[in-house]
């Protein structure tokens, strides 16, 4: 605005006439409505993406259920492994075998409570329900974009608890996955009002 000529103030009083307002207006209501046509469209779009991302989101999901059922079993089968090399370890001083006694019942116990910590069905069901969530926010009739940031950091969350319980290297690769899916759902909302 600084420069030269851009700016030029006049004593004049220009006046616009009728016809040239009448142009005017119009040129403003066809830019309007080329913009929520736009900002239809550009929603349309955004919906298709989203929708893919949370497919994609619970296809992988579902790829989980495999190695979680091996997963427990293969967890505990090399927690007895460990258990049964323990007590057949050789004394180092002595050189003769050294017996561990336990209790098996409190063995039972505790190797129970130690799986029920790694069990991720409660991160898979709320991962759904929150994915559900988000498609029934989207579809609501006023703006929710705000809302939907909130429902994405709470599936980024349940993503998260999932892999850092997942304790196995194919379940750990899934959410990788996932978590890329959810930073592309985080990248998106940005463009939601």
């Amino acid at each position: 605005l600084r420069i030269p000529g851009v700016l030029q103030q006049t004593t004049a009083q220009e006046s616009v006439t009728d016809e040239e307002w009448g142009l005017l207006q119009q040129a403003i209501n066809e830019a309007l409505t080329a913009f929520r046509a736009f900002r239809v469209q550009e929603g349309a779009a955004l919906e298709k993406m989203f929708t893919e991302k949370l497919d994609g989101i619970a296809r992988l999901l579902a790829e989980v259920e495999p190695y979680e059922k091996d997963r427990i079993a293969t967890i505990r089968g090399r927690l007895m492994d460990n258990l049964s090399k323990i007590s057949e370890q050789k004394g180092s001083i002595t050189d003769k075998k050294v017996s561990v006694a336990y209790d098996q019942s409190r063995l039972e116990a505790e190797l129970i409570y130690y799986l029920e910590k790694l069990d991720i069905t409660e991160e898979k069901v709320r991962l759904k329900k929150h994915c559900s969530y988000f498609m029934d926010t989207m579809n609501e009739a006023q703006s929710q974009g705000k809302k939907l940031g909130f429902i994405v950091q709470e599936i980024g969350r349940e993503v998260n608890t999932t892999g850092s319980k997942a304790n196995d290297f194919n379940i750990q690769q899934i959410v990788v996955k996932m978590k890329d899916e959810v930073e592309k759902l985080k990248e998106q909302l940005a463009n939601v009002l």
